[in-house]
């Protein structure tokens, strides 16, 4: 068996880790060489590491007695880096596995095509974070600085190209500046999180909120609709809709009624407020408005009138009006 260049880190790993006590520079006086002479031994024979030297804390606790170093228990340090190491290598394991079926050895070397894309993305989420912070937490699609949209372009612009500049020398950064640039992303991601589930909470409640009529429209003023039918009577649990079935919602009701867990008044039918209808409702039992009798017709009679010939008189229809009663 050969033994690959991340075994010998690994190795090394271990071995600092179990020497996390001892001050930086012993530590690093004691492990400076470690890596190439663990080349050549990988290089002697076949075999791993572990199998031709033994566990790395054996090997450690070896070249601690060899330098006189003091200790050799495990302190917290010690516990803290073993514990570091074991996750990085559960994670490099992880790695292996998600690579093949993405097609790639392994899942961070897919992932590192796409850094130029997240240093974009990252640059837009500066922006819009300080978007937030600058209007008080008002924010579109768009950044704006102070509320100006130019101004909120501008600064899109050097954010993302800042952002870029950082991520094509991340690399190369020292520990420190290399951690805040990792705290700093991490942030942006929780905030695109926060603003996603936010934009998600208004479009899951847009359909229980009342929609505030447009300030052009005829119906602006519209706080309450009532409905009645042909005889004058108020229709309660009315429901609008249009041609093509989709509910009209109208109005705001400034009446008291059910509420959700905001404050904000649940959809009902109309009327919103009963009480408040123009025109009063019929009581209930009460009955229904009597049609007035129509006027009465007349039906015309023929009687007979004389008429002249020369034999004498005849006589002829006469046509005289006679009522006829209508119901």
């Amino acid at each position: 068996m050969t033994v690959t260049e991340q075994e010998i880190t690994d190795y090394v790993a271990r071995v600092r880790a179990a020497l996390a006590d001892l001050p930086p520079t012993q530590r690093d006086e004691l492990t400076e060489d470690l890596a190439d002479h663990l080349a050549e031994v990988a290089a002697e024979a076949d075999g791993t590491l572990v199998e031709r030297l033994g566990e790395p804390e054996t090997y450690a606790a070896e070249l601690r007695a060899a330098a006189g170093a003091p200790g050799g228990g495990r302190n917290l340090d010690q516990r803290v880096a073993t514990a570091v190491v074991r996750a990085r290598r559960r994670l490099r394991s992880i790695d292996s596995r998600l690579g093949p079926p993405l097609g790639y050895e392994t899942a961070s070397a897919f992932l590192r095509l796409l850094r130029p894309g997240w240093w974009v993305l990252r640059g837009y989420l500066a922006a819009m974070l300080v978007t937030m912070i600058t209007t008080g937490g008002e924010f579109g699609l768009l950044p704006r600085f102070g509320g100006e949209l130019f101004g909120g372009l501008i600064m899109l612009v050097g954010l993302v190209l800042a952002s870029i500049w950082l991520g094509r020398r991340s690399e190369r950064l020292t520990r420190w500046p290399r951690w805040a640039l990792h705290a700093g992303s991490l942030v942006l991601v929780f905030f695109a999180l926060a603003a996603l589930a936010n934009a998600e909470d208004r479009l899951g409640y847009s359909g229980y909120y009342y929609d505030q009529t447009s300030v052009d429209s005829q119906y602006s003023q519209v706080r309450d609709v009532f409905v009645y039918d042909s005889e004058g009577r108020l229709v309660e649990n009315a429901r609008l809709f249009d041609q093509n079935g989709n509910p009209i919602r109208l109005g705001y009701p400034d009446c008291s009624g059910p509420i959700d867990a905001y404050g904000n008044p649940l959809l009902r039918p109309y009327p919103y407020c009963i009480d408040q209808a123009p025109f009063g409702p019929r009581a209930p039992g009460a009955p229904a408005p009597t049609v007035p009798p129509a006027p009465p017709t007349t039906t015309p009679t023929v009687t007979p009138e004389p008429t002249g010939t020369a034999s004498g008189p005849t006589v002829g229809p006469t046509v005289t009006p006679t009522p006829t009663p209508t119901g």
